[in-house]
């Protein structure tokens, strides 16, 4: 299947960065126009499409890709997530913040959202095979009318 990151069509469609959205127009614009973008996207051809972390706490956004989407969580711990995010400047909640902090403070208001995902996937800093490998062992064990008919 195609792969996609909501964060780059979002940017592509804006025809801005996402930390010049936040900072032109606030979170609430930027997380209308992913609403947006998600959609379009759960509405076209089958795909794997990577959401930012914030994608799913919207419940508008949520409820579009329970309905639309088998939602996958990948669950990492805070030391892992901060090594991720290093990877990249761009993360707007984390601007001017101790990386850890924050992360731990997103956590304990997202991660009983994130449950409400149809599978969860334990994500550490092993090589991306391991992650693959137990997706598909999880999928290959799924059962859910919706998907399996």
């Amino acid at each position: 299947m195609r792969f996609a990151d909501a964060d780059d069509e979002i940017e592509r469609a804006a025809g801005m960065t996402i930390a010049d959205i936040f900072e032109r127009f606030g979170e609430a614009h930027f997380r209308d126009g992913e609403r947006r973008v998600i959609a379009r996207m759960l509405a076209g051809k089958p795909m794997v499409l990577a959401t930012g972390g914030g994608a799913f706490i919207n419940p508008d956004t949520r409820a579009l890709i329970l309905r639309d989407s088998l939602c996958i969580w990948l669950d990492a711990d805070i030391a892992t997530l901060v090594e991720r995010v290093g990877r990249r400047s761009h993360r707007p909640l984390l601007k001017n913040r101790d990386p850890a902090e924050v992360l731990r403070e997103l956590a304990a208001v997202r991660n009983p959202i994130y449950a409400e995902a149809h599978l969860r996937i334990s994500s550490a800093s092993t090589p991306h095979d391991h992650t693959v490998r137990a997706i598909l062992e999880a999928l290959s064990k799924w059962e859910d009318p919706q998907w399996n008919s």
